[in-house]
């Protein structure tokens, strides 16, 4: 019989920024503990805003704690339905040979990768009309086409990096993350499940707001009634102030909850539809049944 590891007593999500630079506005990280206590806002050491490579310190910090960790992006690129990550360009034929070739190949700052994709518009990377029809960059991945096929909704890919929507910028950042994470803390699916200690797993915040009650095509909370709302509808108390109230911010605070309420469901770890294959080269987002 499959199980869920059940040590689990922290649960931290993620809201991740692809934008260049230093430090990013657009990060949130928000951590509860077990129980039903409103996930929390973490700041930075020094305050302001969280850079890339601090997210990446917190991590590491957090490997012998029994932290689930989710992270809002992709964790890699399609390659089942082609063959490649990137067809005519690399060899890569697994999700971690893709990370150290994005981080080998990405000088930008604080582990952004704006540079991997701009050099490559028009190839691998849709950024602007003058790279062709869009049509034909829109590959996804085996488990993105499973939710899509199952009702989920719309879901975008990593090769359309132009857009409010867009996700290829942060998750090609993110790669670069996963990289220098250098096997400190398990990543699912690419690792099994821990029994101990720190996992991380790639989360779409939609998930939680769907599981929340909320609506298709209202997918941001950005006051603090509705947030209050949605956490209650997964067991949890409301929030207490906030330094801020964007949707970065919610996103946290709401994915966090949902995972603590989640974490302990056998079929989230052990999908049906995850072969070994999938696992090694493409991953899963944690929520896809």
């Amino acid at each position: 019989m499959v199980r869920a590891p059940d040590h689990f007593t922290r649960f931290a999500a993620i809201d991740w920024s692809g934008a260049k630079g230093g430090r990013h506005k657009g990060i949130a990280l928000a951590l509860c503990a077990a129980g039903d206590a409103a996930p929390a806002l973490i700041a930075p050491p020094g305050g302001g805003a969280w850079s890339r490579t601090g997210i990446l310190a917190w991590i590491r910090a957090e490997a012998d704690r029994p932290t689930l960790i989710g992270l809002d992006m992709s964790f890699a690129a399609p390659f089942l339905d082609r063959g490649a990550y990137l067809p005519g360009e690399t060899d890569c034929v697994t999700a971690r040979d893709l990370w150290a070739y994005v981080d080998a190949r990405s000088p930008d700052e604080d582990l952004g990768a704006a540079s991997f994709l701009d050099s490559r518009r028009g190839i691998h990377f849709y950024l602007g009309a003058a790279d062709g029809p869009k049509a034909g960059f829109l590959h996804f991945r085996r488990g993105e086409q499973h939710f899509r096929a199952g009702g989920g909704g719309k879901m975008t890919t990593v090769y359309d990096a132009i857009g409010a929507a867009q996700v290829a910028k942060a998750s090609f950042a993110g790669m670069r993350l996963l990289h220098h994470l250098n096997g400190a803390v398990p990543v699912w699916p690419f690792d099994p499940p821990p029994r101990t200690g720190a996992a991380v797993v790639e989360i779409y915040t939609a998930i939680a707001v769907r599981a929340a009650g909320l609506r298709k095509g209202r997918s941001k909370l950005r006051d603090a009634d509705a947030l209050d709302a949605a956490l209650v509808a997964l067991g949890s108390r409301a929030h207490g102030p906030l330094p801020r109230t964007d949707d970065h911010a919610t996103d946290a605070i709401l994915a966090a909850a949902w995972l603590r309420a989640n974490a302990r469901r056998a079929e989230l770890w052990h999908p049906p539809a995850l072969t070994p294959d999938i696992a090694r080269t493409e991953g899963w987002t944690f929520g896809v049944a």
